[in-house]
């Protein structure tokens, strides 16, 4: 069994067909996924999404390109990751890529979801983009390794993989892996220890090859597994198995006994 571990069903594209996407994703042997809420104001489509199946789950959090909207406080990420299909806190962390103007802003709205999840116990779901340094140095100053969680959809070097596997927490490769001239992401794939892999599509964005450039959808999540497993010459098989198994561990205090 795969799990995706981080996509958005309720995206256009894929929440007016959910039907179908399911159906696909039990087709490819995917048994699982996570959608992830990017700001409060969507945060009940979210939970709507998830709630539609037993083998769906999802995230509460503010993502750092989000800025028109309501503004997160750590007693409210708190409350809200009270639902049960909530496993972690986020899509959170920073990005200078968009916001260079704002980069004390996006540290404080960081900081917040680090003292959300540790207040209650869940991982992180962190994004980071053109600012590895500062999104390691936070993490370590509001001491997320209590909790852990993922540098999701990882595109950065082995240097700032080794510091976020250092304080705990897992790498989730996307479908940018199965890209021609991605040879940093390759070479962390292959280098990752296993037990801290994870892997996901980003859908609706990221389609891997053979599909790039067009709608994702959590049943290509398999590409980037078979990937993965061509890089480390393992057999798809084990990195499906490794990859669950870690899912599992980072998200064992909301997901269900029968997945374990």
């Amino acid at each position: 069994m795969l799990v995706d571990s981080h996509c958005h069903l309720d995206f256009p594209g894929l929440n007016e067909r959910l039907p179908e996407v399911l159906a696909t994703m039990r087709e490819a042997g995917v048994g699982a996924a996570m959608t992830i809420g990017v700001n409060l104001e969507d945060l009940p489509a979210v939970l709507a999404v998830a709630e539609q199946a037993d083998n769906l789950y999802a995230s509460v959090g503010v993502h750092p390109e989000y800025t028109d909207c309501q503004e997160p406080d750590a007693a409210t990420l708190v409350t809200l990751a009270q639902h049960p299909k909530v496993l972690a806190i986020g899509e959170t962390g920073l990005d200078y890529y968009w916001h260079k103007d704002r980069p004390e802003w996006q540290r404080q709205r960081f900081r917040t979801h680090i003292q959300a999840a540790r207040a209650c116990g869940k991982p992180l779901v962190v994004h980071t983009r053109e600012s590895a340094e500062d999104t390691i140095r936070l993490l370590r100053e509001e001491g997320a390794e209590a909790v852990g969680g993922v540098m999701h959809c990882f595109t950065e070097n082995w240097e700032i993989a080794s510091q976020a596997l250092d304080i705990g927490f897992y790498l989730s490769f996307s479908g940018i892996v199965t890209f021609k001239n991605a040879a940093v992401v390759k070479e962390v794939a292959s280098r990752c220890p296993l037990d801290r892999l994870l892997v996901e599509t980003d859908a609706p964005y990221l389609a891997p090859a053979p599909f790039r450039g067009k709608p994702n959808q959590p049943a290509y999540v398999r590409y980037v597994a078979e990937e993965i497993a061509r890089l480390r010459d393992l057999s798809p098989a084990a990195v499906a198995a490794a990859s669950t198994e870690n899912f599992i561990r980072l998200f064992r205090p909301g997901f269900p006994e029968r997945w374990s």
